[in-house]
């Protein structure tokens, strides 16, 4: 009888073990919400066999292989767990585990070579929740090292300032939304131009970031780095939030889930959110600032292998900008520190975007995504940055306008494979994007009515080709290299409507990349990355040098390590270094890009998370740069506005419910505003704060920036400007002010 239960009992095993060798892969979610979580480490007991869940939570097993049917799960904000293949719960040939939310505990993070650490490259929701922030562009300031300015009116984009770089409004840094691209290309106000208002900020599941040049499927603008944000999927719940401040501020956003799913797995869902916000502002010439946001999006499992996410948004925003001012016109009493020169400064601008995403998991084990998107954009921008120099009647506004469609294709291919012998992973994918810009024009107008003259008009059609392929090899469990390679193809057609003229060119880049990362131990970390990258100059330039000079390459290098230093400290650290072969300074007023010259930048990096006691944390961000011009001389070789020290920290309080908060400071180093450090951007030193108390039903908020009421000057540039009653101009600091003490109140009701 023994005998006998010992082999039906064997027979079971059997039975069992086959059926979870059958699995195809499972998927991590979220025990309370039911819903996919991303980037949860899956591995076995020997640790052969490590891999991230994707975006929709799955994990596929086809190269698991263990001495035993057990998988160790873990992930930053969730509980480590083991679980048994044969005892998990069962759909077809797939598997489901469920993971606890919790805090995070920095003891319980450890180093992996094989597998991406993204405790400092992921800004989540959470973070995102326990910062004063009034628009998507200020989630911006999360991300280490990068600092952002705004000059030209609440709804216009923001200056961006990181490693070095004055890069205007994203000449230098990559940015995307769900895979559109942000920054616009040719740009009536500047190549690069990149702006985040068309994005809620309750809509933000995460931001993915990285510095430098070293990522095979960022293209055009990637040198300092990249910015991505991943917009939700889910609703946890219904929400109407309202927000009440100073300046006459109000802001209404509205959440919900329109399809009611009450299964033990969410696999779909459409949620219809809006957002609607108005201020006055802080200066002394209202801005009357408004700004409408809409979104509805589905994202759904259509059947075992193929997801589909796609969402039709909007944006409306228009309003009045008080510009830059002089030092002199503040110092003499003409105006106030929040004061204007040119009250008839402001702008509109729109934006629609229709994008869908279908994710297949092949039969050979391979994911492939194709993406389509739209956006219809239009913006126009009138602003005065030398008042009457040119013009001593009228005055010297202008007005910067444009038409835009704007078409795209993404397609990705990834799979793991065994290549000689080693565990290898390929990523590969191709991404197309048309430009097509209409009446993209630059005038001189006089109190946004009347139109002096036009400078430049006329239309802009440019088409970029990018393909790219990495191939990560694992040598051993703690020794990975990954080789990557990228082309670029351009197309650049202006046709010149003052001139009846129309000019072509054609352009391509090869950039190559790679990059080693080494596992010391369970809390040592080291790597280092060298790559080749680019930025595209604006079309109406490209096209007059005939190809030569469009994409000027940087050449850039990262030596760095993650530490684990005792149980309640992590630390990131690099040594970097990048070179440009042409650095681009874009001219507003005369619709041209300036050639810059050879530039070289050097800098040390250093990000702290550090776990003071149980829910406490604090975390401390530092960048210093060394930006110098080649081939002039070493006293005129300074880079004008390029930031040499920034640091961000503060000190957080999280807890899912009752109190929770933060407490946080930004610091921007004093820069050269000229080649000769004669005249001087000056820094700041600013407090913001945050501080919630949260229940299961609603939440009372309230934010303050500079809580210190500091006076602090936000964007500074070195301009020759004439006022109406000076007889010859003056060349000094043009400023915009930063915003004085401000306060709002928010309560969100969930539902």
């Amino acid at each position: 009888m023994k005998f006998k239960i010992i082999i039906f009992s064997l027979f079971l095993f059997a039975v069992n073990s086959a059926f979870s060798q059958n699995l195809k892969g499972i998927y991590v979610l979220n025990e309370n919400t039911k819903t996919p979580i991303s980037s949860v480490l899956i591995s076995n007991l020997e640790n052969s066999f490590q891999v991230n869940s994707d975006e929709n939570g799955f994990v596929n097993l086809q190269n698991f292989s263990s001495e035993n049917q057990k998988i160790y799960v873990s992930g930053i904000g969730y509980e480590k767990e083991e679980f048994d293949l044969n005892s998990i719960k069962k759909e077809k040939n797939f598997g489901y585990i469920f993971l606890n939310p919790k805090i995070v505990r920095i003891e319980e993070v450890q180093l992996k070579s094989s597998v991406k650490n993204n405790i400092f490259q992921t800004i989540s929701d959470l973070d995102i929740h326990l910062r004063p922030i009034n628009n998507s562009q200020e989630i911006l300031r999360s991300v280490p090292g990068l600092f952002i300015g705004q000059h030209a009116g609440g709804g216009k984009a923001e200056q961006l300032f990181i490693r070095g770089f004055d890069v205007d409004h994203g000449t230098d840094v990559n940015i995307s939304v769900d895979g559109i691209p942000v920054n616009m290309v040719s740009h009536a106000h500047g190549q690069g131009y990149a702006d985040l208002h068309f994005v809620i900020p309750e809509m933000i599941d995460k931001v993915n970031f990285d510095k430098g040049p070293y990522f095979a499927d960022k293209g055009n603008f990637a040198t300092a780095g990249f910015v991505d944000f991943k917009t939700k999927d889910f609703l946890e719940n219904n929400f109407a939030k309202l927000e009440v401040g100073q300046f006459k501020t109000y802001r209404g956003v509205l959440g919900l889930n329109l399809l009611k799913n009450k299964k033990d797995i969410k696999d779909q869902s459409l949620i219809l959110a809006t957002e609607a916000y108005f201020t006055d502002g802080y200066f002394d010439n209202p801005q009357d600032f408004n700004r409408f946001n809409g979104i509805l999006k589905y994202h759904g499992k259509l059947n075992e292998n193929n997801f589909l996410t796609a969402y039709f948004s909007v944006l409306s925003s228009k309003w009045n900008a008080s510009g830059q001012i002089p030092d002199r016109a503040v110092e003499d009493g003409t105006i106030g520190w929040y004061g204007t020169i040119d009250a008839n400064e402001g702008g509109k601008t729109s934006r629609y975007n229709f994008n869908a995403n279908l994710k297949s998991y092949l039969k050979n084990g391979a994911k492939l995504s194709n993406q389509i998107f739209y956006t219809k954009y239009q913006f126009e921008l009138y602003s005065n940055f030398t008042f009457f120099l040119n013009d001593p009647i009228n005055g010297d506004q202008i007005r910067q306008k444009e038409d835009r469609n704007l078409y795209g294709f993404n397609s990705t291919y990834e799979k793991s494979v065994n290549l000689f012998g080693l565990k290898s992973d390929t990523y590969a994918g191709i991404q197309l994007r048309y430009d097509d810009v209409n009446d993209l024009e630059l005038s001189r107008t006089k109190d946004r009515s009347l139109a002096t003259e036009r400078l430049k008009f006329g239309d802009v059609d440019e088409v970029n080709l990018g393909v790219f392929w990495s191939q990560k090899i694992a040598l051993n469990q703690n020794f990975d290299i990954t080789p990557s390679l990228r082309f670029d193809y351009f197309d650049n057609q202006y046709h010149d409507k003052l001139l009846n003229q129309k000019l072509k060119s054609n352009s391509n880049i090869l950039s190559p990349k790679i990059k080693f990362n080494y596992r010391l131990n369970d809390n040592v970390q080291l790597y280092s990355y060298f790559g080749k990258g680019f930025h595209s100059n604006d079309t109406r330039v490209a096209v007059l040098e005939n190809g030569k000079k469009v994409l000027p390459p940087a050449l850039g290098t990262d030596f760095g390590g993650i530490f684990k230093i005792g149980k309640k400290l992590i630390l990131q650290s690099a040594i970097w270094y990048l070179w440009l072969d042409q650095e681009f300074v874009y001219v507003g007023d005369e619709a041209v890009v300036e050639e810059g010259g050879k530039t070289e930048r050097m800098g040390i990096d250093v990000t702290a998370r550090y776990e003071i006691y149980k829910n406490w944390f604090a975390d401390f961000n530092l960048s210093l740069a060394k930006p110098r011009s080649l081939g002039v001389p070493s006293n005129e070789n300074l880079i004008p506005l390029a930031p040499k020290l920034v640091s961000t920290g503060g000190i957080t309080y999280r807890k899912e419910t009752g109190f929770n908060g933060s407490l946080r400071y930004r610091l921007m180093g004093d820069r050269p505003a000229n080649e000769d450090n004669s005249v001087v951007a000056k820094g700041y030193f600013v407090w913001d704060g945050t501080f919630n108390y949260t229940t299961k039903n609603w939440e009372l908020g309230v934010s303050v920036q500079n809580i210190f009421n500091v006076k602090w000057k936000e964007t500074q540039f070195d301009t020759e400007s004439r006022l109406q009653n000076e007889t010859s101009p003056v060349s000094e600091i043009h400023f915009t002010p930063g915003t004085p003490f401000f306060s709002k109140l928010s309560f969100t009701y969930f539902f």
